[in-house]
């Protein structure tokens, strides 16, 4: 297993409680769209056994021409010790990424792709969105779903609707409002159903799109292949 070392070269606020730290690529490092890393901190591997604590499974925000690995996050008041050592990171610091891999890149099956999202989980959407916009072949459309009840929505720069590139952006923030928007877009039989969020969130998710009639198979989670049939074959 090959461990990265790299400086954060920017730290951005997107919002009071979500922020995005801009990583300098490590030559040879490569990822695409939907990718996820491993974000480690420094000591992590001090001892005889990694700390795991010191390490998060966190998405990549950013597309490799961007030229700086993204790693967004939200990071409350009252937060993890991890959260707490990452909110005291500043430009110039180190951190570690490695065991990078994508479970969600974007389907080009000339069908509708609908992104269903749960807050800061908007991060892993972001590059699939920035690829459709560079290369729309083979994508009938994008139209995006998010719910965020602190109503400071994430990337609204990209996340807005543009009719000319067949992309639509929906904010929600309460749950009964976003289950029946997903109620309505799974009218689409045919459509490609990827979800991002935490655990309670993708259960919730599937059970109302498979309630709705939506097959196991043209629903994406950001989760291993072991475990993606475990999700997927819950008992509804």
């Amino acid at each position: 297993m090959q461990i990265y070392w790299t400086k954060i070269n920017a730290i951005i606020k997107e919002t009071p409680e979500v922020r995005t730290y801009m990583l300098d690529c490590p030559k040879d490092f490569t990822w695409e769209e939907g990718s996820h890393t491993h974000f480690a901190l420094e000591g992590f591997n001090a001892g005889d056994k990694p700390n795991r604590s010191l390490i998060r499974h966190m998405s990549i925000s950013t597309l490799p021409h961007e030229n700086s690995i993204g790693i967004t996050t939200r990071i409350k008041e009252q937060c993890s010790e991890f959260k707490k050592i990452l909110r005291s990171l500043e430009v110039g610091d180190e951190v570690a990424i490695f065991k990078t891999h994508s479970n969600v890149p974007l389907k080009r099956e000339d069908k509708n792709v609908y992104l269903l999202s749960s807050g800061v989980g908007l991060a892993t959407f972001r590059p699939l969105v920035l690829d459709y916009f560079e290369r729309a072949d083979h994508v009938n459309k994008i139209h995006s779903l998010n719910i965020d009840s602190s109503n400071d929505f994430l990337f609204t720069n990209i996340f807005e609707s543009a009719p000319d590139k067949k992309f639509t952006s929906q904010f929600v923030d309460t749950r009964k409002d976003y289950y029946e928007e997903v109620k309505s877009l799974s009218a689409d039989k045919e459509g490609l159903f990827y979800v991002v969020g935490s655990d309670e969130f993708l259960v919730q998710n599937i059970a109302v799109l498979c309630e709705q009639g939506i097959k196991p198979e043209q629903i994406m989670i950001d989760k291993h292949e072991h475990m993606l049939t475990e999700f997927l074959s819950i008992d509804m």
